[in-house]
Protein backbone atom coordinates (compact mmCIF):
# COMPACT_ATOMS: atom_id res chain seq x y z
CA UNK A 1 0.00 0.00 0.00
CA UNK A 2 1.34 3.48 -1.47
CA UNK A 3 1.78 6.35 1.23
CA UNK A 4 1.06 9.87 -0.25
CA UNK A 5 2.48 12.61 1.75
CA UNK A 6 -0.12 14.93 2.41
CA UNK A 7 0.96 18.54 2.94
CA UNK A 8 -1.62 21.11 4.50
CA UNK A 9 -1.69 24.62 3.11
CA UNK A 10 1.16 26.47 3.44
CA UNK A 11 1.91 29.83 5.86
CA UNK A 12 4.41 32.44 4.63
CA UNK A 13 7.41 33.14 6.53
CA UNK A 14 6.95 36.42 8.24
CA UNK A 15 9.72 37.82 6.06
CA UNK A 16 7.62 37.14 2.75
CA UNK A 17 4.90 39.00 4.07
CA UNK A 18 3.83 42.12 1.81
CA UNK A 19 5.08 45.09 3.45
CA UNK A 20 2.77 47.85 3.93
CA UNK A 21 2.85 51.78 4.73
CA UNK A 22 3.02 51.43 7.82
CA UNK A 23 5.78 48.98 7.91
CA UNK A 24 7.94 51.57 5.59
CA UNK A 25 7.10 54.07 7.52
CA UNK A 26 8.63 52.37 10.96
CA UNK A 27 11.53 51.33 8.70
CA UNK A 28 12.04 55.54 7.34
CA UNK A 29 11.45 56.45 11.32
CA UNK A 30 14.29 54.29 12.50
CA UNK A 31 16.45 55.32 9.42
CA UNK A 32 15.83 58.90 10.31
CA UNK A 33 16.72 58.51 14.06
CA UNK A 34 20.33 56.65 12.86
CA UNK A 35 21.04 59.58 10.44
CA UNK A 36 20.45 62.23 13.57
CA UNK A 37 22.44 59.96 15.74
CA UNK A 38 25.55 59.86 13.25
CA UNK A 39 25.26 56.00 12.76
CA UNK A 40 24.49 56.29 9.22
CA UNK A 41 25.78 59.36 6.37
CA UNK A 42 23.54 61.62 4.25
CA UNK A 43 24.28 59.33 1.37
CA UNK A 44 23.63 55.66 3.40
CA UNK A 45 20.45 57.55 4.12
CA UNK A 46 19.42 58.67 0.76
CA UNK A 47 20.34 55.55 -0.35
CA UNK A 48 18.47 53.28 2.51
CA UNK A 49 15.17 54.98 2.31
CA UNK A 50 15.00 54.63 -1.56
CA UNK A 51 15.34 50.86 -1.05
CA UNK A 52 12.64 51.56 1.67
CA UNK A 53 10.50 52.31 -1.01
CA UNK A 54 10.32 50.20 -3.28
CA UNK A 55 10.58 47.14 -0.71
CA UNK A 56 8.17 44.60 -1.70
CA UNK A 57 8.13 42.41 1.41
CA UNK A 58 8.75 42.70 5.18
CA UNK A 59 11.89 40.59 4.69
CA UNK A 60 13.19 43.40 2.26
CA UNK A 61 12.63 46.23 4.70
CA UNK A 62 14.55 44.43 7.41
CA UNK A 63 17.31 44.53 5.45
CA UNK A 64 17.79 48.16 5.79
CA UNK A 65 17.96 48.20 9.17
CA UNK A 66 19.59 45.03 10.37
CA UNK A 67 23.17 46.50 11.39
CA UNK A 68 21.20 49.31 13.87
CA UNK A 69 20.47 48.81 17.22
CA UNK A 70 17.25 49.73 17.01
CA UNK A 71 15.90 46.41 15.05
CA UNK A 72 17.01 44.44 18.05
CA UNK A 73 14.61 45.89 20.42
CA UNK A 74 11.68 44.47 21.72
CA UNK A 75 8.98 46.41 20.19
CA UNK A 76 6.33 48.08 22.31
CA UNK A 77 2.35 47.33 22.14
CA UNK A 78 0.86 50.58 22.19
CA UNK A 79 -2.16 50.21 24.78
CA UNK A 80 -5.19 50.10 23.15
CA UNK A 81 -9.22 50.38 24.42
CA UNK A 82 -12.40 50.31 21.98
CA UNK A 83 -14.03 53.90 21.38
CA UNK A 84 -16.79 54.74 23.32
CA UNK A 85 -20.51 54.70 21.90
CA UNK A 86 -21.00 57.73 22.65
CA UNK A 87 -18.82 61.44 21.96
CA UNK A 88 -16.88 62.15 25.25
CA UNK A 89 -15.89 65.59 24.36
CA UNK A 90 -17.89 68.78 24.57
CA UNK A 91 -19.45 68.79 21.16
CA UNK A 92 -22.03 72.26 20.07
CA UNK A 93 -25.29 72.31 19.46
CA UNK A 94 -25.12 74.09 16.22
CA UNK A 95 -23.36 72.43 13.39
CA UNK A 96 -20.08 73.59 11.67
CA UNK A 97 -22.13 72.40 8.28
CA UNK A 98 -24.88 71.82 6.76
CA UNK A 99 -25.23 69.55 4.08
CA UNK A 100 -28.93 69.83 2.49
CA UNK A 101 -30.61 67.62 -0.40
CA UNK A 102 -34.28 68.84 -1.33
CA UNK A 103 -34.96 66.70 -4.74
CA UNK A 104 -31.48 67.25 -5.47
CA UNK A 105 -27.85 66.11 -4.57
CA UNK A 106 -25.46 67.59 -2.28
CA UNK A 107 -21.79 66.04 -1.87
CA UNK A 108 -19.14 66.90 0.45
CA UNK A 109 -15.68 65.22 -0.48
CA UNK A 110 -12.07 65.68 -1.56
CA UNK A 111 -9.84 67.90 0.75
CA UNK A 112 -11.77 69.46 3.28
CA UNK A 113 -12.09 70.49 6.97
CA UNK A 114 -14.38 68.22 9.01
CA UNK A 115 -16.09 70.21 11.89
CA UNK A 116 -17.19 68.54 15.26
CA UNK A 117 -20.81 68.55 14.46
CA UNK A 118 -22.32 67.82 10.34
CA UNK A 119 -25.82 67.78 9.47
CA UNK A 120 -27.12 66.08 6.49
CA UNK A 121 -30.62 66.11 5.14
CA UNK A 122 -31.72 64.37 2.78
CA UNK A 123 -35.60 64.97 1.81
CA UNK A 124 -36.21 63.41 -1.45
CA UNK A 125 -32.46 63.45 -2.76
CA UNK A 126 -29.01 61.91 -1.66
CA UNK A 127 -26.34 62.92 0.38
CA UNK A 128 -22.39 62.32 0.45
CA UNK A 129 -20.44 62.95 3.04
CA UNK A 130 -16.90 61.63 2.60
CA UNK A 131 -14.55 61.69 5.19
CA UNK A 132 -11.70 59.93 3.41
CA UNK A 133 -9.66 62.80 2.34
CA UNK A 134 -10.58 65.28 5.03
CA UNK A 135 -8.67 66.63 7.54
CA UNK A 136 -9.66 66.18 11.21
CA UNK A 137 -8.91 69.02 13.48
CA UNK A 138 -10.80 67.08 16.30
CA UNK A 139 -10.81 63.87 17.96
CA UNK A 140 -14.56 63.75 17.21
CA UNK A 141 -16.99 64.44 15.29
CA UNK A 142 -20.29 63.90 15.14
CA UNK A 143 -22.84 63.54 12.03
CA UNK A 144 -26.54 64.07 12.52
CA UNK A 145 -28.40 62.45 9.38
CA UNK A 146 -31.61 62.63 8.40
CA UNK A 147 -33.37 60.71 5.21
CA UNK A 148 -36.66 61.25 3.99
CA UNK A 149 -37.37 58.92 1.16
CA UNK A 150 -33.75 60.22 0.34
CA UNK A 151 -29.90 58.63 0.87
CA UNK A 152 -27.43 59.51 3.04
CA UNK A 153 -24.23 57.79 2.76
CA UNK A 154 -21.10 58.54 5.06
CA UNK A 155 -17.34 57.12 4.32
CA UNK A 156 -14.53 57.69 6.62
CA UNK A 157 -10.84 56.60 6.24
CA UNK A 158 -9.94 52.86 7.51
CA UNK A 159 -7.82 53.69 10.24
CA UNK A 160 -10.53 55.67 12.18
CA UNK A 161 -13.22 54.28 14.60
CA UNK A 162 -16.51 54.44 13.37
CA UNK A 163 -20.23 54.16 15.67
CA UNK A 164 -23.72 54.24 14.65
CA UNK A 165 -26.67 55.07 17.29
CA UNK A 166 -29.58 55.77 14.69
CA UNK A 167 -32.80 54.13 13.60
CA UNK A 168 -35.01 53.66 11.04
CA UNK A 169 -39.10 53.76 10.47
CA UNK A 170 -39.83 51.62 7.57
CA UNK A 171 -36.33 52.72 6.62
CA UNK A 172 -32.95 51.40 6.52
CA UNK A 173 -29.55 52.97 9.17
CA UNK A 174 -26.91 50.69 8.56
CA UNK A 175 -23.49 52.06 10.06
CA UNK A 176 -20.19 49.56 10.62
CA UNK A 177 -19.09 49.88 14.09
CA UNK A 178 -15.00 49.67 13.64
CA UNK A 179 -12.46 50.37 16.08
CA UNK A 180 -9.28 51.73 14.84
CA UNK A 181 -6.26 50.25 16.32
CA UNK A 182 -4.63 53.62 17.02
CA UNK A 183 -5.42 54.52 20.44
CA UNK A 184 -5.26 58.61 19.14
CA UNK A 185 -7.49 57.96 15.64
CA UNK A 186 -10.36 60.19 15.43
CA UNK A 187 -13.77 58.85 16.42
CA UNK A 188 -16.85 59.67 14.08
CA UNK A 189 -20.73 59.01 15.05
CA UNK A 190 -23.63 58.53 12.87
CA UNK A 191 -26.27 59.65 14.71
CA UNK A 192 -29.93 60.23 13.08
CA UNK A 193 -33.30 59.29 11.17
CA UNK A 194 -34.09 57.25 7.78
CA UNK A 195 -37.69 57.60 7.32
CA UNK A 196 -38.83 55.69 4.64
CA UNK A 197 -35.23 56.43 3.37
CA UNK A 198 -31.54 54.83 4.04
CA UNK A 199 -28.58 55.92 5.74
CA UNK A 200 -25.18 54.14 5.65
CA UNK A 201 -21.64 54.41 6.97
CA UNK A 202 -18.95 52.21 6.28
CA UNK A 203 -14.93 52.70 5.74
CA UNK A 204 -13.68 53.28 2.42
CA UNK A 205 -10.64 50.74 2.02
CA UNK A 206 -7.50 51.85 1.35
CA UNK A 207 -7.61 55.81 2.40
CA UNK A 208 -6.22 56.63 5.50
CA UNK A 209 -5.96 59.45 8.12
CA UNK A 210 -2.53 61.11 7.15
CA UNK A 211 -1.98 59.61 3.76
CA UNK A 212 -1.47 62.82 1.84
CA UNK A 213 0.53 64.08 4.73
CA UNK A 214 2.68 61.36 4.73
CA UNK A 215 3.77 60.99 1.29
CA UNK A 216 4.32 65.53 1.47
CA UNK A 217 6.66 64.89 4.26
CA UNK A 218 8.44 61.72 2.41
CA UNK A 219 8.50 63.84 -0.66
CA UNK A 220 10.65 66.74 1.84
CA UNK A 221 12.80 64.49 3.88
CA UNK A 222 13.67 63.55 0.17
CA UNK A 223 14.49 67.15 -0.58
CA UNK A 224 16.67 67.20 2.46
CA UNK A 225 18.53 64.10 1.91
CA UNK A 226 19.61 65.46 -1.78
CA UNK A 227 20.34 68.94 -0.23
CA UNK A 228 22.13 67.55 2.56
CA UNK A 229 24.41 64.98 0.39
CA UNK A 230 25.38 68.10 -2.43
CA UNK A 231 26.40 70.05 0.72
CA UNK A 232 28.86 67.35 1.65
CA UNK A 233 29.90 66.74 -1.92
CA UNK A 234 31.52 70.22 -2.10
Amino acid sequence: MDLQKKTGPQVAEPAQLRASDADRDRIADILREALAEGRLTADEHAERVEGVLSAKTVGELEVFIRDLPAAHEPRTVPAWSPAPNRPTDAIPPDPDDNVVAVFSAAVRKGRWRAGRRIHAYAIFGSVEIDLSEAIFEYRQVVIKAFSVFGTVDVRVPENVSLRGTGGGVLGNFEVDTVDSAEPDAPVVYVDGWAILGNIEGRPRRGRLVGDILDRVQRAVDRKVDRSLRKHLDR
